[in-house]
């Protein structure tokens, strides 16, 4: 198997236990985008107001997944950039500038 399959199946695996966590938190509506999108869709929906970029990489270039985040929240109209990440082992992690974090917190 090839990297990239293996990537992305690392990659789809960390979003539907992305939505499991969300559901059982109470988010009915969350769901995983479609599988090998390909920056077509987002990797999850179902939270009003917020973009989920879904990232579970050994070393995470934050500046570089935030940044995607907020070029695919413009694409798609779908609220604040917002990246989720986790490390193997660690738990999942919440990451958003401070200036959309401050839109986040009046709301």
């Amino acid at each position: 198997m090839s990297m990239g399959r293996s990537s992305q199946r690392k990659g789809r695996a960390a979003e539907r236990e992305l939505v499991k966590l969300l559901r059982d938190a109470g988010y009915r509506d969350a769901a995983p985008g479609p599988p090998m999108s390909f920056g077509t869709a987002p990797d999850v929906v179902g939270l009003d107001g917020i973009h989920i970029e879904v990232k579970s990489v050994r070393n995470l270039n934050l500046p570089a997944a935030l940044r995607q985040a907020a070029e695919d929240s413009t694409y798609f109209s779908d609220g604040l950039p917002t990246v989720f990440h986790k490390h193997r082992g660690a738990g999942w992690v919440v990451s958003m500038t401070l200036e959309d974090w401050l839109k986040l917190y009046r709301m």
